[in-house]
């Protein structure tokens, strides 16, 4: 075995240098307050035999310490904040301030019709239109959500699953009225269904089918739109959920490998899709540990790319992810405690390397966020970037005792969880059997009795209260006559269309659902002729049926 030194000599001459020389670093040299010069990395003054197994180098297998080889010295994660509401108009001029506060790339809410599939004048709709998203039903309020946002420059992530298909036909068209060829469009769909049947609930058909139209995505996008993350494996909502930070990596990684080996099942080699696979992780209050779940992830996922389906590309390795901070955390008492919450779980994905970031705004237990919660949530990840300093070296908390070793049982009890799923048939199996959904609500029973017992403490919840606390802060209110607005706009659309050729194509649709032909370039020319979401969506319930959860359950 190599000495480190000369390993880290190796490393810098043919990952580290030739990266700088694409992509230069923020500055040179780093320095701290006082004048030391801040090295990329740092080793271990000793040597270690498990060096190159359980840490080695940025950007190199297995990627605990980073998926790039200067991580933030080469640029800082995407500032992507979260926001949606009411109509097109009002969410485009909410992203257009949060641009202009800084932020670096975009994220669509969405409201719930719109994620189960109904437009806004359906029945199924009345009373939700635009409340905890935007309402976007046809390929005109998706122009308008990105007018003036231009696609070969900002990426877009999409919270969508069940409909995700559609919304990124609709976000194809756009692009290309805007000139912007599929080719040059960044950005990322969450698309995971698996976790909706275990923790969030807005899924639309059955698993397999709903698995056909991802391994569709993924095969389209390997070909026509390469710069596209084609999933977000999400176990942001399975934490959310009640899950621990062991039950988030497994669940999450064990979605991941079952998304994996349907697009093989399907057909496709692994090395042409598999770079394209996002994470999508939660940032909970356990600061230690939380760094630590990502280094754990990072790493296992690497050998399960790796040994598992024997992936080649290390691209195909890599574990990228976007954060958000842990919404379940916030308070509705106290809410200005929520700031602090919010910054702790920032750094905790910051210095375990995300990708990119979400803060949540400090008034998200009661209402969708003003503005004004937005910028601090915004100015919360600035002032991480451009004032702390934890930016300057990668990997900052390798080596501590600590941090290594809760590393090591993270990825230890995580990989032990997927081998029990492995051993029952695979996730859909665990999912379809009730096993996933009773570990997470296990979990979740133990946490609230601690904190009925006290032995959890939640600062202004069940110590530190403040009994006669009058709620000062504003909060955001939308116009109801919104949801009226949305539905004649629509009627507008119906009535200007040529609806013998909207009743063509989702004949053709129809056909096509129950064949094996890939569905994306349809969807696509589906929304330019101003077939809407939920026309769509119910052309293809006819044919696959709706999914009924398990009563048993």
């Amino acid at each position: 075995m190599k000495p480190l030194t000369e390993r880290k000599t190796e490393w810098e001459e043919q990952v580290l240098n030739p990266t700088r020389t694409r992509f230069p670093e923020r500055k040179s040299p780093f320095r701290t307050s006082s004048g030391i010069e801040v090295e990329p990395i740092y080793l271990p003054p000793y040597p270690d035999p498990d060096f190159e197994d359980k840490m080695g180098f940025p950007g190199e297998y297995p990627f605990t310490r980073g998926v790039q080889p200067t991580m933030y010295r080469g640029r800082f994660w995407t500032m992507r904040q979260y926001a949606g509401f009411g109509t097109a108009v009002e969410s485009n001029q909410r992203y257009k301030f949060l641009l202009a506060q800084g932020q670096t790339g975009l994220s669509v809410a969405f409201d719930l019709p719109t994620q189960i599939g109904y437009d806004a004048d359906d029945p199924m709709a009345l009373g939700e239109v635009g409340k905890v998203g935007v309402s976007i039903p046809s390929l005109p309020d998706m122009q308008i959500l990105l007018d003036g946002i231009p696609l070969d420059k900002v990426s877009i992530s999409m919270t969508i699953n069940a409909p995700a298909a559609i919304l990124l036909a609709m976000v194809i068209a756009v692009g290309k009225q805007q000139g912007v060829p599929m080719s040059k469009l960044r950005g990322t769909i969450q698309n995971d269904i698996l976790k909706e049947y275990i923790a969030r609930g807005t899924y639309i058909f059955p698993p397999r089918p709903s698995m056909r139209l991802i391994t569709d995505i993924f095969d389209f996008c390997a070909r026509e739109v390469p710069h596209w993350n084609t999933i977000s494996v999400s176990g942001y909502h399975i934490r959310e959920a009640g899950s621990t930070a062991v039950q988030e990596i497994a669940f999450t990684l064990a979605d991941g490998i079952t998304y994996v080996q349907a697009a093989i099942d399907a057909g496709l080699d692994v090395d042409e899709f598999a770079a394209q696979i996002s994470f999508f992780f939660n940032a909970h209050n356990n600061f230690l540990e939380e760094i630590a779940k990502f280094r754990a992830a990072r790493r296992l996922w690497a050998k399960i790319m790796r040994k598992r389906f024997g992936a080649k590309n290390p691209k195909s390795w890599q574990l990228r992810f976007h954060t958000q901070t842990a919404g379940s955390t916030l308070t509705a008492q106290q809410p200005e405690n929520n700031v602090v919450r919010v910054a702790l779980q920032a750094l905790a994905a910051v210095l375990g390397g995300t990708q990119s970031l979400h803060t949540n705004g400090r008034d998200e237990a009661l209402a969708l966020p003003t503005a004004e919660a937005a910028q601090i949530a915004l100015r919360t990840q600035q002032i991480i970037a451009y004032e702390s300093g934890v930016g300057d070296t990668i990997d900052p908390l390798a080596g501590s005792y600590y941090i290594e070793h809760l590393t090591d049982e993270l990825e230890s009890r995580a990989a032990a969880y997927i081998k029990i799923i492995d051993e029952m048939g695979g996730m859909l199996t665990a999912i379809e059997t009730g096993y996933v959904q009773r570990e997470i609500q296990e979990a979740a029973y133990q946490f609230q009795r601690g904190l009925e017992g006290r032995q959890e403490i939640v600062v202004g919840v069940n110590r530190f209260e403040q009994p006669d606390e009058q709620l000062s802060i504003e909060m955001m209110k939308l116009d109801p006559a919104m949801e009226a607005a949305q539905r004649a706009h629509l009627a507008a659309l119906r009535a200007a269309r040529d609806n013998d050729k909207v009743a063509e194509l989702r004949a053709h649709l129809a056909q096509a659902a129950a064949s094996a032909e890939n569905l994306m370039p349809l969807f696509v020319e589906c929304v330019e002729h101003d077939v809407t979401l939920g026309e769509i969506c119910h052309t293809l319930r006819g044919v696959w049926g709706e999914y009924q959860p398990n009563s048993d359950l």
